[in-house]
């Protein structure tokens, strides 16, 4: 297997592994809760209405946690995947 497709296939690796959002400590919302009863959401309304925004809100935030997780996770693997090469270079041009 040539250098580049072995730079290609460790980036690829890499950068599916790395965008576990357990990996950032990205936490996704917890889902509002929705009273089964229409009586109940109408005495509840206010706060049901709060819960939604919140999770929106946090939802929107932990998109954007995710999209800077998966940002680094491309720039490590860039940077290991040169690491990587650099390595086979110097075993291709070491002496046996």
């Amino acid at each position: 297997m040539s250098h580049a497709r072995n730079a290609k296939w460790a980036l690829a690796i890499l950068a599916l592994g790395a965008t576990s959002p357990l990996s950032a400590g990205c936490t996704p919302p917890e889902r509002p809760y929705l009273p089964q009863s229409s009586a109940a959401m109408r005495a509840y309304a206010d706060l049901l209405r709060a819960d939604f925004e919140t999770y929106l809100a946090d939802a929107q935030a932990y998109f954007r946690c995710l999209d800077a997780e998966r940002d680094r996770a491309f720039r490590e693997a860039a940077q290991v995947t040169a690491q990587y090469g650099a390595f086979l270079d110097t075993l291709r041009k070491a002496p046996p």
